[in-house]
């Protein structure tokens, strides 16, 4: 009898055994979908300045889910150029099923993006979804068209190399109204300020340490020359730099084949060098910093390194421009 009550009681324990085995290896797992369908309102853009603060474009689609043991989960909208692989794109983290950036959103993602102004581009779009880096899924890629524009702002730089007049002073410019400001200007060895507008009312000094504020003393410019001078008014930080200038050279010029006329860049953000000068029949040359290390020449605007001298047909007065990024010239009698 005893053994049939032991062997009874071992079975049971040995079921509860099992049986507790088995709820051991039930686990609950998170299941996280997979990215939906991205879809856009229009795929040609057309971005105009002046329509800024309009939507450019309605992007919707279906937010990330996890399911069973539930997840943090992200939807992300990735931007990149065409052709890129989204190898370094622009991400934005989106909690609702819509994205409609304005105009000037859009534009200054392309510019940022490596777009230039007034080249159509082509920028492609997709959703990202996951809870991991080795659980993400991707969307359809959507294909957006636009040609961004120069949206511009200065800030400017009175000092004593021009009469310390807002009015007058040569600026600096940001593309894409990102609060930093660049440009190239000649020094005369003396102090400078920076001014939001074209008056006296706000104007940023030295502050110590590469920092600027209202409350800061002149600006020095340091030796005498061309420098770049780059501003961040949302760090509120200045740096300057010595920097390279482009000259005309040439027997057409005033000073012949010694001595260059040195040409102004011009803050505009279209990264143009000018001079206006007297000129007779003859040629010239663009080069670098009095030197024929770096020099351009050719023909019919356009210019390549080590070109043709450029014929001057007449005598007169003439404006000159270079762009060096675009390797092209202009020269226009006046």
């Amino acid at each position: 009898m005893k053994s049939i009550f032991f062997k009874t009681l071992a079975f049971c324990f040995l079921a509860l055994s099992l049986w507790s085995c088995k709820k051991d290896e039930t686990q609950t797992v998170s299941v996280v979908g997979t990215a939906g369908t991205l879809t856009a309102s229009t795929t040609a853009l057309n971005l105009v300045q002046a329509n800024g603060a309009q939507t450019a474009v309605t992007l919707s689609y279906p937010l990330a889910t996890s399911s069973g043991y539930v997840v943090p989960v992200n939807t992300t909208l990735q931007f990149a150029l065409k052709g890129t692989n989204f190898a370094a794109p622009k991400e934005i983290v989106v909690t609702t099923k819509t994205y409609a950036p304005t105009v000037t959103e859009i534009n200054n993602m392309i510019l940022a993006l490596g777009g230039k102004i007034g080249v159509a581009a082509q920028v492609e779009v997709r959703l990202k979804s996951g809870a991991a880096v080795n659980d993400l899924t991707y969307s359809n890629i959507i294909t957006l068209s636009a040609t961004p524009y120069l949206a511009s702002a200065w800030i400017y730089v009175p000092g004593n190399y021009q009469g310390w007049n807002p009015a007058t002073a040569d600026s600096l410019v940001s593309l894409t109204s990102n609060g930093i400001y660049i440009g190239i200007i000649k020094f005369d060895g003396s102090n400078f300020k920076i001014t939001p507008e074209k008056k006296w009312d706000v104007a940023y000094g030295d502050a110590g340490g590469g920092a600027i504020s209202t409350s800061g003393g002149d600006i020095a410019s340091g030796v005498a020359g061309l420098k770049q001078v780059t501003v961040n008014l949302t760090a509120k930080t200045i740096k300057i730099e010595d920097t390279k200038v482009w000259a005309v050279i040439g027997d057409a010029t005033p000073g012949k084949w010694d001595t260059d006329t040195d040409m102004k860049f011009i803050n505009d953000g279209k990264g143009t060098w000018k001079v206006t000068t007297n000129l007779t029949a003859g040629s010239i040359k663009f080069r670098q910093d009095h030197k024929w290390d770096v020099n351009l020449g050719g023909s019919g605007g356009n210019l390549t390194a080590g070109g043709a001298d450029i014929a001057v047909a007449a005598a007169g007065n003439y404006t000159i421009t270079l762009d060096v990024t675009g390797s092209k010239y202009t020269l226009v009698k006046n």
